[in-house]
């Protein structure tokens, strides 16, 4: 018998209030746990040990008192799973609340809440109807936007019923699974199948399907602020990529919308809580293309429990002088070039000398030892075919100059102290041979050097660059000294190369590399430097590479970054790009030349509208009604132009009365921003203005169009006085 609408209604009152008065447990819970912590560390300030002991017990509970305090405000948990009674020892019958962070009343009482990242969880991203994996029953629970966990904005929740029989009592009051076929009774929203299972929003593993209305709802909702994490709506290929194992390295290919950035997030933040001691050992760094995208993602490791984790640029990283100067095009071009590593290699070690005229000769009290010219050659020649870094090279010169000095010492007066090696080593005629035969230097002295002295520039890079190359990277007015150089962006890079030659820099145990496809083979050296002995998260999408050096296929970008066995998996599926604007990218796509899957989105809603005008200033005045319009929608706005349009951009907007933020605001309702600087970035709604001159902008303009038009996750407007580049020889809305 189908129960009534009325039953039906009931039995949510029901459920609600029982999973409110749940989650007001947690909240308890969380209170007291964030207690502890403090008590923990005033306890821990009195403990018994060693100085160095307490130390380090003292910093650890004082940074997870910190962690604790500082956790985002927020609902805490928006999933749960029951288990059927056959789904075997461990979980048959059990039930657990997912969230972003595992709650509990006391360390050994089973937790209130699971975390995400629990190997229990990854059935609530994994299971469907044809794979239920022991799940009876799957809930999702939708949460009023911006809730900042109060349990009354619980609003809603769906059950995806998958298999297997719960244990006889039902998931929650013992009325059986609230009404046996679908989410609440009836059908519900997910027709009894569930947005996972079958059809589910990727069907049996990669087909696309319907998601259901809570899942639909966390996917579309509104942007504005910075990215949120997607703890809640994880998909199964999302997944795999996320819980991938530690030693490996993977690239992930990912079309605009299917989640690339949010998968290495997510797969930092699992990595820390699966390998605590070995990332916080070796350590963790997130790597982005500028210092707004490191802004607009700051807050998700945070919302996710994970706090301290470094988030960088590359030229933060290699920041060793400030940048005071610009190359052209074509000196920037070639300081990237990986061929550049060699002339730099051949400039470092073309210190080197093996010919020393005279005998080392130690005064050691009354004695005086003497190792031979040929003797001293043979150790500098010894080093070098080793092939070790400058830095160590030299001290291994320096220390075998000193055994031939030991052994004739210890032939004639036995055995010597560590003392004696140590005054032996620092004395002057040995500092004296070492400097002559492996001089000490800096990066910078190297540096300048070459790109000042035309000379040393070609007798390094012969061979390797013309001269035309050679002439666009040397320095047509070479400083007086390394101090007074002014640096390019392109140098640093050199700089780091050069540091890495001479010692090799700390590295991390796992680095994550979004936008990875506009790294030059120069700059992914740096990085493979900070990551030879740990494993990398590649992040990227041929097709918005925008940079001179932008890579054109990924296994060359892999071997630059020393990992050229990393497997390559691409995300097609979209889930914040609606197929109308998809369909339009996917056009311009075409044209990039670039070798990649063209994407597909689930989302069937989302609009797109072609608005042609005249030129000049009619083109600002239909861009300020575009926005006008959009201010009439939920959501973020972003008005992107060619950067030389952006000024005048702003001046249109803020005469018609619209207040305009830039990019680095991720609050404001409407940000103008130029092209160049939209990349990862999202808006429920882009107004483009005039696409043909971000084309014209710059070399690989279309790569940056793409860049703009897959920003909008829900509607786009194209405002252009010119014509566009693409084929409108098909249905798109005027």
């Amino acid at each position: 018998m189908t129960p009534s609408d009325a039953d039906l209604a009931a039995d949510l009152r029901l459920t609600l209030a029982h999973e409110r008065a749940h989650h007001d447990s947690c909240r308890a819970a969380l209170a007291a746990m964030v207690e502890g912590a403090q008590e923990q560390v005033v306890v821990g300030e009195d403990v018994s040990a060693s100085g160095a002991d307490a130390e380090v017990l003292g910093y650890q509970l004082r940074s997870r008192a910190k962690e604790m305090r500082e956790l985002p405000e927020g609902p805490l948990f928006f999933g749960r799973l029951d288990f059927g009674a056959d789904a075997g020892r461990d979980h048959g019958g059990q039930s657990y609340h997912l969230g972003r962070l595992r709650i509990t009343e006391e360390p050994s009482a089973p937790p209130l809440v699971v975390d995400w990242r629990a190997p229990v969880s990854r059935a609530f991203y994994q299971a469907s109807a044809r794979d239920p994996q022991g799940v009876a029953v799957r809930r999702r629970f939708g949460w009023a936007p911006g809730s900042r966990g109060d349990s009354a904005d619980l609003t809603g929740l769906e059950d995806e019923h998958l298999g297997g029989p719960l244990d006889g009592t039902g998931p929650l009051d013992g009325t059986g699974p609230l009404g046996g076929t679908g989410p609440l009774g009836g059908t519900g929203p997910l027709g009894g199948t569930g947005p996972l299972g079958e059809p589910g929003p990727l069907g049996e593993r990669g087909q696309p399907g319907q998601p259901g209305s809570i899942l639909t709802a966390e996917i579309e909702r509104p942007r504005l602020g910075p990215m949120r994490d997607i703890a809640a709506t994880i998909q199964p290929e999302q997944d795999d990529l996320v819980r991938a194992e530690l030693a490996a390295s993977v690239c992930v290919q990912g079309a605009p919308g299917t989640g690339k950035t949010a998968v290495g997030l997510h797969r930092a933040a699992y990595l820390l809580y699966t390998h605590p001691q070995r990332i916080r050992r070796g350590g963790l760094l997130i790597l982005g293309p500028n210092r707004t995208f490191l802004s607009y993602i700051a807050e998700v490791l945070p919302a996710l429990g994970e706090t301290g984790v470094r988030q960088s640029t590359v030229m933060d990283e290699i920041a060793r002088q400030p940048v005071t100067a610009e190359d052209d095009e074509r000196a920037a071009a070639v300081k990237h070039d990986p061929r550049m590593a060699e002339v730099l290699r051949r400039a470092l070690y073309g210190n080197i000398t093996a010919d020393f005229p005279d005998a080392l000769v130690v005064a050691d009290g009354s004695y005086r030892w003497r190792v031979p010219a040929e003797a001293l050659r043979r150790i500098v020649e010894g080093v070098r075919a080793e092939e070790p870094p400058y830095g160590i090279g030299r001290e291994r010169v320096r220390t075998r100059a000193v055994g031939l000095v030991r052994q004739q010492a210890e032939r004639r007066a036995g055995p010597r102290s560590a003392a004696w090696l140590r005054r032996i080593s620092g004395c002057r005629p040995v500092g004296a041979y070492v400097d002559a035969v492996w001089p000490r230097v800096r990066p910078e002295e190297v540096v300048a050097r070459l790109l000042g002295d035309p000379e040393a520039l070609a007798e390094a890079a012969d061979g390797i660059l013309d001269a035309d190359e050679q002439k666009a990277v040397g320095w047509a007015r070479p400083p007086r000294s390394y101090r007074s150089a002014c640096w390019s962006a392109a140098d640093l890079v050199l700089l780091d190369e050069v540091a890495g030659l001479i010692e090799h820099p700390q590295g991390y145990g796992h680095v994550v590399i979004d936008e990875a496809q506009d790294l030059s083979p120069m700059e992914c050296r740096a990085i493979a430097r900070r990551a030879a002995f740990g494993s990398v998260t590649v992040l990227g999408d041929l097709a918005q590479g925008t940079t001179p050096w932008a890579a054109r296929d990924w296994p060359a970008l892999l071997d630059h970054l020393g990992k050229p066995d990393a497997a390559v998996i691409p995300l097609t599926i979209g889930f914040r790009v609606p197929a109308a604007i998809v369909g339009l990218t996917n056009r311009l796509l075409e044209q990039l030349g670039v070798d990649v899957p063209a994407a597909r989105s689930l989302r069937a809603d989302g609009e797109l509208r072609m608005r042609p005008v005249g030129a000049g200033d009619d083109v600002l005045a239909e861009a300020t009604a575009a926005v006008r319009d959009a201010l009439t929608h939920e959501g973020s706005i972003g008005v992107i132009a060619a950067d030389a349009d952006v000024v005048p951009l702003r001046a249109a907007l803020g005469a018609a009365g619209i207040p305009t933020a830039g990019p680095d605001e991720l609050g404001a309702r409407v940000a103008v921003l130029g092209a160049s600087v939209a990349k990862g970035l999202e808006y429920d709604h882009v107004v483009a203005v005039e696409p043909a001159a971000i084309v014209a902008a710059e070399p690989r303009g279309l790569h940056r169009l793409y860049v703009v038009l897959t920003r909008a996750v829900s509607r786009l407007d194209v405002v252009h006085g010119r014509d566009v580049p693409w084929d409108l020889a098909w249905d798109v809305p005027r």
